[in-house]
């Protein structure tokens, strides 16, 4: 179902957020201009992107991020999500409660030249390279909106991207795709169990913010406030349901995190999607669903779940044991890794909005 707001109705919803992203306890930059650009063609409808209000790097990106270990985090509760990433040994994750403030991260992990994007808006969070056409660069946040969704801007060449569609959608790089750096999306609660060593990032950002206080209110769980109008409904699931997006080639489908069965701890469920054998990963009780193709060394792959509180995410008829990351830490091929497929967290109603004709 198509949306169209009035003026009266939009200024409304600016009101709305403003107040959740720069109250006047939690000041921060607010650099920059609001508006929409004009002078660029976009690859969107141009008058489906607003201004959500705060303006231009008015909601501050972490370009310094600090991590502590996981013993020293005071500010999570087992229920909080984190987004974990992986470099080689090196594994860190990026609690939801400071994201929701800043929306992303300019990190450096190993080689890597990491932006971890996150829009509390739609719930969704992507890896991306900060390499674009060997140039590195780093990501804020535009103020603009598509879908509700968030639309960072590359500091080299100030073009606007859209976060879930992953490519630029207007400026210099217009029609440049998202180098994907594959994340997961997991529990406080699970994370620490898993990764006991890991590095977590600290509240220790260089700006004032209760890390504590949700800044959108009911939003999280109240179908019925969305804020910014989107271009597409689906009520097969509430707006608010949490589903694992996962695209191959030109197909696209959700997978229902809730329908994971509890019972089973990790359910395992393999199928041809777009013309690629792929694997799924779930537990509603870990909060977790994670994607990838199921073959390895040319070899197809048939898997049955693991137990996570030994760290195994699912197994495979060779007598590999694997993590969430998809990385076999023992068995025949220890230390290979499974080929992630394009595939994030996020709600419902943004998925259906970006892809109206997704499978569910």
């Amino acid at each position: 179902m198509n949306i169209s707001v009035k003026p009266i109705i939009l200024l409304l919803a600016c009101f709305v957020w403003l107040p959740s992203c720069n109250d006047d306890t939690n000041p921060g930059p607010t650099s920059g201009q609001g508006g929409v650009p004009t002078n660029n063609s976009w690859l969107i409808p141009q008058e489906l992107v607003f201004d959500g209000g705060p303006g231009k790097d008015g909601i501050p990106s972490i370009d310094n991020p600090a991590f502590i270990s996981v013993n020293e985090v005071d500010f999570l509760d087992d229920n909080d999500l984190i987004i974990g990433f992986r470099e080689g040994d090196v594994v860190r994750g990026y609690p939801h409660p400071i994201l929701d403030w800043h929306e992303i991260v300019n990190d450096e992990v190993g080689n890597t030249k990491i932006a971890l994007t996150y829009c509390p808006l739609t719930g969704t969070a992507s890896g991306w390279n900060r390499v674009i056409n060997g140039t590195e660069t780093t990501f804020g946040v535009s103020g603009l909106l598509y879908n509700t969704n968030l639309i960072p801007y590359d500091r080299n060449t100030d073009s606007n991207w859209s976060q879930m569609r992953l490519d630029c959608v207007q400026g210099t790089l217009r029609g440049t795709a998202v180098d994907l750096l594959p994340v997961i999306e997991t529990s406080w609660s699970t994370w620490k169990k898993l990764y006991p060593t890991a590095e977590v990032l600290s509240t220790n950002t260089g700006f004032s913010r209760n890390y504590s206080r949700y800044p959108y209110g009911d939003y999280r769980t109240n179908d019925n406030n969305l804020i910014f109008p989107v271009t597409n409904e689906d009520g097969r699931l509430g707006r608010k349901e949490r589903v694992l997006g996962v695209q191959v080639g030109t197909f696209t489908k959700a997978y229902h995190i809730a329908s994971f069965n509890t019972t089973l701890g990790v359910e395992i469920r393999q199928e041809a999607l777009g013309g690629e054998q792929i694997v799924v990963a779930g537990s509603s009780t870990d909060n977790l669903a994670v994607a990838f193709l199921s073959t390895l060394n040319g070899e197809q792959l048939s898997f049955e779940a693991g137990d996570l509180a030994t760290g195994v995410l699912m197994t495979d008829q060779n007598g590999n044991a694997y993590d969430m990351f998809g990385r076999a830490i023992s068995g025949p091929n220890q230390g290979q890794q499974l080929e992630n497929v394009r595939s994030f967290i996020g709600f419902w109603f943004a998925w259906a909005a970006f892809f109206p004709n997704l499978s569910l």
